[in-house]
């Protein structure tokens, strides 16, 4: 029941995530920096302190009495993950909701999940998962197996991306055999998803660096409700706060310096413009995306496995934003072949959620 339950949590923030951009796209008349900064104000700044306010009793005194360097390394590696974060956009412009999100939280998914169980190799601390643990009993194989079908499924993904990439080139002329203009662009594309999903894997890194403040809440809550089993279910919320304040950092500072150069700021107050519905839609984008992690939190606590969380969460990312793909017509007019291929990578992503949570499930 526990696993189920995780399973679900991960899916609804894996719903939020894949979902979020999609208000972005009734904004009308801003810049791209204009309305990301409006979304991020909801997601980094205004809605976290919020959610640890409802969940975690006195959230404000548990970061204070933070040792500085806990602080301090998730604030670094929420700079980190904010490049990531900003860049993602940019991702999803230039190769669609869903080949970006396919490539970019990919990468994202391996080195998040990989990466802290190989840390707690070297610098091992009680309760911790390590890369070595999952490679020895059978279901870390099995959650590592689950990865490498998602990899498969991502690299599928990727292929329809570049079939589809040589059908709109070949079909991007006018009857005079003029070019017509896209913003399908895979080369550039390409480039800023990898940079983005090295970069996003930081967000795991950050809530590592951050579980001391979660351990606090968790303990207190325990402290409070001595009957009940298992951990608390909002102990991450303490976390986001901290953690997205330097993704807040990045993207703030990159949005005005876009805001200027390309003279914008005039975007905010612009009444030529529907102001209220693109504030309106910027805030709903900014919720929806806190929302992700507010259910991975929640997905965490009752996994038990930071390494099968995150990869649980990003591969119901990927999906739903290949679903949202379908739904947004983003592969209509490809031929049958391209068609098939996406569906195929779609299914293979299914199939690895599945193995994953199997593998959880058979973790003593």
């Amino acid at each position: 029941m526990q696993v189920f339950l995780g399973v679900l949590f991960h899916f609804l923030g894996g719903f939020a995530s894949g979902s979020f951009y999609i208000p972005f796209k009734r904004v009308k008349g801003w810049a791209w920096e204009s309305f990301w900064i409006v979304g991020g104000l909801f997601s980094w700044l205004i809605v976290p302190p919020i959610a640890a306010y409802l969940t975690i009793p006195n959230f404000s005194d548990i970061i204070a009495q933070t040792d500085s360097s806990v602080l301090g390394y998730t604030y670094f590696f929420g700079i980190l993950w904010g490049i990531g974060g900003l860049t993602y956009g940019l991702g999803v412009r230039y190769l669609g909701v869903s080949l970006g999100s396919s490539v970019i939280l990919g990468l994202c998914m391996v080195f998040g999940s990989l990466i802290p169980s190989i840390y707690y190799d070297l610098f091992p601390a009680v309760g911790k998962d390590t890369f070595s643990m999952m490679l020895a009993e059978s279901w870390g194989q099995t959650v590592l197996a689950g990865l490498l079908l998602c990899v498969i499924g991502i690299i599928v993904s990727g292929k329809a991306g570049t079939m589809k990439e040589k059908q709109l080139q070949a079909e991007a002329t006018d009857p005079h055999g003029m070019e017509v203009k896209t913003e399908y662009k895979f080369g550039l594309g390409m480039f800023v998803a990898i940079v983005s999903g090295v970069l996003s894997a930081c967000f795991n890194f950050g809530i590592e660096a951050g579980k001391p403040m979660a351990d606090v809440a968790n303990a207190a809550w325990k402290a409070a409700n001595p009957n009940e089993t298992g951990n608390f279910l909002y102990l991450n919320n303490v976390i986001y706060v901290v953690l997205l304040w330097g993704g807040l950092t990045t993207n703030f500072i990159w949005c005005m310096a876009l805001n200027a150069r390309n003279k914008t700021f005039g975007n905010y107050t612009d009444t030529k413009t529907p102001l209220l519905r693109n504030f309106l839609f910027s805030a709903l984008a900014g919720t929806t995306w806190f929302l992700q992690f507010f259910f991975y939190g929640m997905g965490e606590s009752k996994m038990g496995n930071g390494a099968s969380s995150w990869i649980l969460h990003m591969a119901f990312i990927i999906l739903i934003a290949n679903t949202w793909g379908l739904v947004l017509k983003e592969w209509k007019g490809v031929n049958k072949k391209t068609f098939a291929t996406v569906i195929a990578g779609i299914l293979i992503i299914i199939a690895s959620v599945l193995v994953v949570g199997w593998g959880n499930s058979m973790k003593p």
